[in-house]
């Protein structure tokens, strides 16, 4: 299959960079799911969909409050601080950040801005194994216990029906393929960040995976793999990410935002919510986190500050 064209993002337009970051979201995830992957888990309760021997459908998973419990840049920005890639110091506007998210139940793209761009000056001039490495490391440490079992049931009713089912993330695609990879899915689609010779450069390829590039991610991933949207599923808790549930037949609308819940309801959008209790549980993070949490799961945001001056 030809491989997704690859496009300069230097002078392209907003919507050129996230043609480009999708494109390039969408071939990481296809090689990725090349490789040989981790048993499925167990199966949990079924779903009313899907449709069993469909194999030009596929699921679109977001991972942020969809599959997982809290923010997968935070986790990751927390077990970089545990690893002292960043100082202490540096804590207290993530800290801030990881406030706002818990408290607002809803994606700030500022804030998750400014949480990848001080990420990517973290891994700068580090080797994209290492960080892999390390991200299995992190899942096993922060994100592992924070899947939501409903939308892992979900997922897997997918892959018992024979579908590929894909994480769909703003966080780095090395992150999101070791998460998808433990789920037993089929892959991930993810920021993808530069490298030359398996190194950081700094540096984004486009723009990150969020709002429209998400959708155009998921166009391209359909069109490589000769997938009918009309026949696929796409699951997120935010607003954020209406173009890429527009994008298919079967859009839920999981642990929604107000704005998404409003908007489910007007079209008739499936909904399902797995969360208990108020504020701490709406974003899922527990509210036993405590400060010390707070400030290292979102630890990224504010990373390497001083050494962009």
């Amino acid at each position: 299959m030809a491989a997704l064209r690859w496009l300069t993002p230097r002078g392209r337009s907003a919507t050129a960079r996230s043609v480009l970051a999708g494109e390039a979201s969408a071939e990481a995830a296809r090689k990725s799911a090349r490789s040989t992957q981790e048993p499925a888990p167990e199966p949990g309760a079924e779903a009313d969909f899907p449709v069993h021997g469909d194999d030009r459908a596929a699921a679109f998973f977001d991972l942020d409050n969809t599959v997982m419990q809290g923010a997968a840049i935070f986790h990751f920005g927390r077990g970089l601080y545990k690893r002292k890639f960043f100082e202490t110091r540096d804590l207290a506007r993530f800290a801030w950040q990881q406030a706002w998210f818990r408290l607002a139940g809803f994606e700030d793209p500022e804030h998750m801005q400014d949480a990848r761009d001080s990420a990517l000056s973290i891994v700068k001039g580090h080797r994209v194994s290492e960080l892999r490495s390390i991200g299995e490391e992190i899942y096993d440490e922060y994100m592992a216990e924070r899947i939501w079992p409903g939308t892992r049931a979900l997922a897997q009713a997918h892959l018992d029906a024979g579908q590929k089912v894909w994480l769909v993330t703003a966080a780095p695609v090395e992150i999101a393929q070791v998460i998808a990879r433990r789920l037993g899915l089929t892959g991930a689609l993810g920021t993808v960040a530069e490298s030359i010779g398996g190194v950081y450069t700094g540096k984004l390829v486009g723009e990150p995976l969020h709002g429209p590039a998400k959708a155009e991610a998921v166009r391209a991933l359909a069109t490589a793999e000769a997938l009918d949207l009309s026949r696929c599923a796409a699951y997120s808790d935010s607003h954020n990410d209406i173009p890429m549930l527009s994008l298919v037949g079967h859009p839920y609308a999981i642990n929604p935002d107000s704005k998404l819940r409003k908007h489910a309801r007007r079209l008739e959008w499936r909904l399902r919510d797995y969360r208990t209790g108020r504020k701490a549980a709406k974003v899922g993070i527990p509210a036993a986190a405590g400060v010390g949490a707070v400030a290292g799961g979102t630890a990224a945001a504010i990373a390497l500050h001083r050494r962009r001056r």
